[in-house]
């Protein structure tokens, strides 16, 4: 997931040019395939072993249609640009007439984030709808078509905020939350990892292709939307059965604003329970558990809580 490009006043979103380019060669130098957005439910159940990568990016700023756009149009880069409509034609953000030409290519897709790009997670299930509502419409007004796949502003959702994107006939929804996508992962929940000039550098890019999903049936709590009477929460994960050397497993988190390792045990064979002992502080409390597989491999799940305002 990418916002900007080459504008360093922005660090938290931005990838210097330079590196994106250096990244897009690692992609092709490991004989990565890019997935297309029209194949991308079909590319979750065909050749699960064959490394793919769906490319994103958010918001619809102008340097991406300034700086990298030039560079997948000319490489037929297949990708997904999520636009929230509220901001497009205002300073710094594309126009219809730009996004119109990115939709008329063949290999992009444009995908709804929202209409306000506000903290929707924290409204009324009556506010979120009406956004979003709002949102579709005018894509249809501009592009003819609403697409299928939603990004929700900030990577945050509740329970409630993704029933409202299954209801409003969204295929598949993605968040923040850093890991790999496979077959068995919540349409509606689907993981990225952020690439910014922090997470985006090439040391740490090259260990990205080198991740694998951990499957799980189940997370518990479900409810992502972490009210400060259920903070810190304990989290209960069932993997499936055939993780190897699953007892490895390690998982840290920002409890407390600091980044640690958790600490963890296992109510059975494959139900892990990370037990957290301070609040999470903030806007986001963030969990990832990594393992060890084969051949340099790494097995990756990232889970992200929004946390509710006093």
């Amino acid at each position: 997931m990418y916002h900007r490009f080459d504008e360093e006043k922005y660090p938290s979103t931005n990838i210097q040019l330079e590196i994106f380019k250096e990244q897009l060669k690692i992609i092709d130098e490991q004989g990565i395939k890019f997935i297309h957005p029209k194949n991308f439910k079909q590319s979750l159940s065909n050749n699960k072993k064959e490394r793919k990568i769906l490319l994103t990016i958010d918001d619809g700023l102008q340097s991406f249609y300034n700086n990298a756009w030039p560079i997948l149009k000319k490489k037929e880069i297949p990708f997904i640009l999520f636009v929230n409509t509220r901001e497009v034609g205002s300073f710094n953000y594309m126009d219809w007439n730009q996004i119109k030409e990115i939709h008329q290519s063949e290999f992009a897709e444009i995908g709804n984030h929202s209409h306000s790009h506000e903290y929707l997670v924290n409204e009324s299930p009556e506010v979120i709808r009406r956004d979003i509502v709002k949102s579709i419409n005018i894509f249809k007004n501009k592009l003819g078509t609403n697409s299928k796949f939603f990004s929700y502003p900030f990577g945050e959702y509740s329970l409630e905020f993704k029933e409202i994107i299954k209801d409003l006939e969204f295929e598949f929804a993605f968040g923040q939350h850093s890991g790999v996508i496979d077959e068995t992962k919540d349409f509606w929940e689907l993981p990225r990892f952020p690439i910014n000039e922090k997470y985006g550098e090439l040391k740490r890019f090259k260990t990205l292709m080198k991740t694998l999903p951990l499957k799980y049936k189940k997370i518990i709590p479900e409810e992502r939307y972490l009210l400060q009477s259920k903070n810190p929460p304990t989290l209960i994960i069932d993997f499936y059965d055939d993780i190897k050397n699953l007892k490895d497993i390690t998982c840290f988190s920002n409890e407390g604003n600091r980044w640690r390792d958790s600490d963890i045990s296992f109510l059975e064979k494959n139900k892990l329970q990370i037990r957290i002992s301070e609040k999470f502080v903030g806007e986001r409390g963030r969990i990832n558990c990594s393992l060890r597989a084969e051949n340099g491999f790494w097995r990756w799940l990232g889970i992200q809580f929004v946390v509710a305002e006093e």
